[in-house]
């Protein structure tokens, strides 16, 4: 599935056999599903939302003028994210932070928000794989994992829980530093 391009998949939803609209839908949901959960929401409420955006996105490729001018889950995860801010509004689970003269985030806004934090992303990922282990395994377990630095420490075997923590300081200034020096580095090409 990770192997199709998003270019390809939105070239097959045109065939309805083809099953690039079922690939394409399944590959962004978890992105939609954290972002809703994360923001006072449930699954089920990731999955509505989800669907009602992917449909709005389907009719958008469509439409004779419409260029995508971004990655598709970019777009996906502004139109969701606009979806969620006008429900959770609806819904009073926080208060109107809008009112009738103030414009909610424009969706060109939100695609250059959803960019720059996909492009963070891939920098983090990077530098975690340069990192090497054990320090990549010891910050998956503990950020991605969650698990204790008890767990951490017989994983690992360090002789107790502060000695685990020391490491995991130590790890993550490492993964500091990889990061900062690849943000540095893309900034010179760019400039």
């Amino acid at each position: 599935m990770s192997f199709i391009s998003d270019e390809k998949l939105i070239e097959g939803m045109y065939n309805p056999s083809s099953g690039a609209l079922e690939i394409l839908y399944k590959r962004h949901f978890p992105m939609i599903n954290r972002m809703v959960i994360k923001n006072n929401g449930s699954e089920n409420e990731a999955m509505d939302i989800y669907q009602e955006a992917f449909i709005i996105f389907y009719e958008k490729l469509k439409t004779e003028n419409f260029k995508l001018q971004c990655q598709a889950k970019t777009f996906l995860y502004s139109i969701c994210r606009n979806l969620w801010l006008k429900k959770l509004t609806e819904k009073k689970r926080f208060p109107a932070i809008t009112n009738e003269s103030e414009n909610f985030i424009s969706v060109e806004d939100s695609i250059l928000e959803a960019e720059y934090r996909e492009n963070d992303f891939l920098k983090l990922q990077s530098a975690l794989n340069l990192i090497g282990e054990p320090c990549k395994g010891l910050l998956e377990d503990f950020y991605l994992h969650q698990k204790s630095m008890e767990e951490i420490r017989i994983k690992f075997q360090y002789t107790n829980a502060d000695n685990a923590k020391n490491q995991k300081y130590k790890c993550l200034q490492r993964l500091k530093k990889l990061f900062f020096n690849q943000s540095k580095e893309t900034e010179s090409y760019e400039a």
